[in-house]
């Protein structure tokens, strides 16, 4: 079976964001918008030397749910710790995950994911040793973050780039 043709995202996204920013279907918008768009893609192109193409983008609609909501615990409970509503001291550490990931895009996305996770951050990653430098504001259990970053983000990232 002839596998169907890819089509190149970034133009259609710049066009769509060129017809949402503009509020408009006008036939003159949607043609200054792929005249925009497509010159604008060849000349980044360069810029991007490694194309992206996420398979089983159905996978990311679960990983958005899963991210949101510990976005959402983890201001609860940083939220918490700055307040003072805990009196303990936050117990903040560095642990080393080891990653099983190597697609640069899906480690890209890993990091933004952790990153923009209240209470943690990207540290650092050895890639020779494809392990990862996590430091969390308040670490109870280092197991239980080396899941979390495994199963719950680094699993379905390699469903949708690798």
């Amino acid at each position: 079976m002839k596998r169907p043709p890819r089509i190149p995202l970034l133009p259609v996204v710049l066009a769509l964001v060129w017809l949402l920013v503009n509020a408009s279907l006008a036939p003159g918008h949607i043609v200054l918008a792929i005249v925009l768009a497509l010159p604008l893609t060849l000349a980044v192109r360069r810029l991007r030397p490694l194309p992206a193409w996420p398979h089983r983008l159905h996978v990311a609609i679960g990983l958005i749910w899963h991210v949101f909501l510990d976005i959402v615990r983890s201001n609860i409970t940083v939220g918490s710790i700055i307040l003072g509503a805990s009196r303990r001291q936050p117990n903040a550490e560095f642990i080393d995950i080891p990653l099983r990931m190597r697609d640069p895009h899906g480690l890209a996305m890993l990091s933004i994911i952790i990153t923009g996770t209240p209470g943690t951050v990207w540290a650092g990653h050895d890639p020779g040793r494809n392990v990862l430098t996590l430091h969390v504001l308040d670490l109870m259990d280092a197991d239980t973050w080396v899941r979390i970053v495994q199963e719950r983000y680094e699993r379905p990232l390699m469903e949708i780039f690798e």
